[in-house]
């Protein structure tokens, strides 16, 4: 019996005349942490996009726990258990930190929006917010905006409110995308205790190929849409296919989507 969390199956998107995502078919199995690499224009975020819902494809099947939900919304695949962070930090700018994973809590409990209803009502969605704050190192800010963040503070707001929906299968695209490097080791303690915590399958597209070999237990590289190998983090670094893509003899760390 097969242990995938989220497979594809000959899954291409068309933008006119430009494949960007090629026939592929590929599994994730549950409680694993697979980083997906390539060059730029590899196909790696749009390929998040179809997983997610925000794109639909041409041609081919998305199938989550053996059901096919190619046709869903993104809200739908939420439901499912399906999380997703975005280059871009996609917060709640005016609104508190505090009430920015809040919210999130509320949807996830369909305690919903209450206007006339005080927030202090659900003091186990309180309690639950300050704990994930603290996971974040973001506690001692809740009062603020989220707007007065810095960029770095706001990723890891946004890492905050993806953990808050307790997903089956997170997908973070480059989180540490526009963080200062003093910032960076934070981020990867965050991935590194959502990994140990065993809670959700998570899969990550990102640049910094030191934090790729330090958390993968495997590595999908794309080009052009299409999977060109996978393996070991080591197993990749040392494949002549993958060195010979980055065009520059080595994996360039500063690839992108």
């Amino acid at each position: 019996m097969s242990n995938a969390l989220i497979e594809t199956q000959n899954l291409t998107i068309n933008f006119g005349g430009h494949r960007a995502v090629d026939d592929l078919s590929l599994s994730i199995e549950q409680n694993t942490f697979t980083a997906i690499i390539g060059p730029n224009g590899a196909g790696k975020t749009t390929f998040f996009n179809l997983l997610s819902g925000l794109l639909q494809p041409t041609s081919g099947r998305i199938l989550f726990k053996g059901a096919d939900i190619t046709g869903l919304s993104p809200m739908q695949r939420v439901a499912l258990g399906i999380g997703r962070s975005f280059q871009l930090t996609n917060v709640f700018p005016t609104l508190t930190v505090h009430e920015n994973v809040r919210l999130v809590l509320q949807s996830r409990e369909r305690v919903g929006c209450r206007p006339l209803t005080s927030y202090r009502r659900f003091p186990e969605l309180i309690a639950e917010a300050e704990q994930i704050l603290a996971d974040v190192l973001l506690l001692g800010k809740g009062h603020l905006p989220a707007a007065r963040l810095s960029h770095g503070e706001q990723r890891k707001l946004e890492m905050a409110m993806v953990l808050a929906m307790r997903p089956q299968l997170l997908l973070l695209d480059e989180p540490t995308a526009g963080m200062a490097l003093e910032e960076v080791p934070v981020m990867l303690e965050l991935l590194t205790h959502a990994k140990a915590r065993g809670e959700s399958t998570i899969v990550l597209i990102e640049h910094k190929m030191d934090l790729v070999t330090k958390l993968s237990d495997r590595v999908l590289v794309l080009v052009n849409g299409a999977l060109l190998t996978e393996g070991t983090p080591a197993e990749v670094a040392k494949n002549p296919d993958v060195l010979k893509a980055y065009l520059g003899g080595g994996i360039r760390r500063e690839a992108t989507a």
